[in-house]
């Protein structure tokens, strides 16, 4: 390609070419252009604070109007700024510094003279890129992540309620087993999602502002009288973020394991119930909406596939083997620091936004189900073998010996209906009073308790996310 004009179909990652929403969406935090974006923005903090905070004889604390000015150069910061600093990277190899030395040029346009050398003070490139990702993350998880779960978590428990009493037959080792909802399982995946969602807001993002090797050395050489530990760990505060007060070089990435640790399992679960809902549709439990001009198979007319399940599971795939080995890398740097985290932060948007992409796959697929509930009735009604647990159960409470073994020998291997189970409340010497208890009981009325379980979920979903 000889046009430098960006070109979707020619992207080598999903993301950036068939998934471009995605990459657009997370190209505000992900991007080369927004690290740079970030980095100036801790850079002109740090400038702004120390002017502030550190009552520097001779750094006078600037106008309102001229702190404005300041901010405004990461504020509006923009594409062409990004490939200014990329000129000046093709000069110094350093990305940092990069910033740094543009950050110059915007200041000297403010005529600040000596005070110049108040950007960057006594940081290592370190200082500024652990507190770039770290607003990074805590702004991905306040303005993507957080909301798209619960946009999920919103969108099942709309599709829950209304099948919240619909009876089906359960499924353990993949054979018929006693009854449930359909509802009550949805809500049970909704659960599990919703308290992953609240470990991942409570998530605490780290920072640290202590120099080359986290000793303040430069700081106390140069301004011994300041409490730079205070000072360091109060500017971190500043930006809404915790301190980390001990360090090498670099803040040691600790939270950012827990952080995606705790994704992965939350793609853990969407994974089991993307899962699920691929094989109720396949065995006809649901059935999915026809879009008017798609086309299911290039050579069967009739196919209407799962893709969007098929499309988050294989997601989820990719992003669990990225968010793996982020994990783990991330918490080794060789003695006080070596280069290695550099390259693989970069792919940290690579790695969530997959996550984020089998999110919308999962919210596009369920609004195309309907459950097929003559398909769902007519498992049940011939699934009366799942009551030989209620008639065994009631017998332990006579008294009766060998319970379940009575009701293995009549029962098992057999095709049960409504005839045989009525036989078989005569054979195993019940009570009248439990037999008569049994005998109007089916296999869409053993439900237990799986509707007030679930209805009582969902109070505790809906009244921790009003909390």
């Amino acid at each position: 390609m000889t046009d430098s004009s960006f070109e979707p179909l020619t992207a080598i990652s999903p993301l950036d070419g068939r998934y471009r929403a995605i990459g657009e969406l997370l190209s505000p935090f992900a991007s080369e252009w927004a690290l740079m974006r970030y980095r100036v923005r801790i850079e002109v903090s740090w400038f702004l604070y120390l002017n502030r905070h550190g009552n520097l004889p001779s750094f006078p604390p600037l106008s309102e109007p001229t702190v404005m000015q300041c901010q405004k150069i990461w504020k509006d910061f923009s594409i062409t700024d990004g490939r200014t600093i990329r000129e000046i990277e093709n000069q110094t190899n350093h990305d940092v510094k990069a910033v740094e030395l543009f950050l110059r040029e915007k200041f000297a346009e403010l005529e600040f003279g000596d005070q110049l050398e108040w950007i960057h003070f006594a940081c290592t490139s370190e200082d500024i890129n652990n507190l770039a990702h770290a607003l990074i993350l805590r702004d991905f998880l306040d303005q993507v992540l957080i909301p798209r779960i619960d946009g999920l978590v919103d969108n099942l428990l709309a599709r829950a309620e209304p099948m919240i009493a619909l009876p089906m037959l359960a499924r353990t080792h993949g054979q018929p087993a006693s009854p449930t909802t359909l509802g009550k399982e949805i809500v049970v995946f909704t659960s599990r999602m919703h308290d992953v969602r609240q470990r991942l807001e409570r998530t605490v993002v780290r920072g640290k502002m202590n120099g080359a090797v986290g000793n303040y050395n430069a700081h106390t050489i140069a301004l011994p009288n300041l409490d730079w530990p205070e000072l360091g760990e109060s500017f971190v505060r500043s930006l809404g973020l915790t301190p980390n007060p001990i360090t090498t070089q670099i803040e040691s990435h600790d939270y950012l394991a827990h952080f995606l640790n705790d994704l992965q399992v939350f793609n853990g679960v969407l994974l089991d119930f993307v899962r699920d809902i691929w094989n109720y549709i396949a065995i006809g439990y649901f059935r999915q909406k026809q879009v008017s001009g798609e086309v299911g198979s290039s050579t069967m007319p009739h196919k209407v596939n799962p893709i969007d399940f098929e499309n988050a599971e294989g997601n989820l795939g990719i992003a669990n083997s990225l968010q793996t080995h982020l994990a783990h890398k991330l918490l080794v740097s060789r003695w006080q620091r070596d280069l290695s985290d550099s390259t693989v932060l970069r792919n940290l948007g690579v790695a969530v936004g997959h996550t984020v992409l089998s999110i919308n796959s999962t919210c596009k697929g369920i609004s195309k189900l309907e459950p097929d509930q003559d398909k769902i009735k007519t498992d049940l009604d011939s699934s009366w073998e799942v009551l030989t647990e209620a008639v065994q159960t009631v017998m332990r409470t006579q008294g009766i010996s060998d319970s379940y073994g009575i009701v293995k020998q009549i029962t098992r291997g057999k095709q049960m209906d409504d005839e045989l189970y009525q036989q078989l409340l005569s054979d195993t010497g019940l009570s009248a009073e439990n037999r008569a208890s049994l005998a109007s009981l089916r296999p869409d009325t053993y439900l237990g308790l799986a509707k007030e379980l679930a209805l009582r979920e969902i109070d505790r979903i809906r009244n921790e996310r009003l909390d």
